[in-house]
């Protein structure tokens, strides 16, 4: 069993859809191991980002994932960070396949709904940034 990091990012959260991504999760055979609502500040949301610093979205990737309620969640499967990575789809909707999050729930590749951890170091990163050992189930 291998452990990876989602959110369920402010735009879905405010467009309702919090239930429907976490029905498709359990679905599709995660066990969800911690689950929190949250509201990142933009300092928080920067810390989190930091790896992105220089990039040009910086600052506007905080603001958004600052800007309202986001749902993180440790999740839990056999090869866990392809198949979310997979579930979730390409970054930006438009290119994302039928039936995948991001293609069903997001709206611009700022606003897509998702986010997960892409590799086992990043994963570990991103855990122990909003869960406490004790957290995890």
């Amino acid at each position: 069993m291998e452990r990876t990091f989602a959110i369920i990012k402010p735009d879905a959260v405010a467009a309702g859809h919090s239930g429907a991504i976490l029905q498709r999760i359990e679905t599709a055979g995660f066990a969800v191991v911690a689950m929190r609502l949250t509201r990142l500040s933009k300092s928080d949301a920067e810390g989190f980002y930091a790896v992105h610093r220089e990039r040009p979205f910086f600052d506007a990737l905080t603001t958004f994932m600052s800007s309202g309620p986001a749902v993180v969640l440790a999740l839990s499967a056999p090869e866990a960070i392809s198949k979310w990575r997979t579930l979730m789809g390409a970054t930006d909707p438009a290119n994302a396949d039928e039936g995948t999050m991001r293609r069903d729930f997001g709206t611009s590749i700022d606003r897509n709904a998702t986010h997960g951890s892409d590799a086992p170091e990043t994963a570990a990163f991103e855990l122990s940034y909003f869960f406490r050992g004790l957290e995890l189930v």
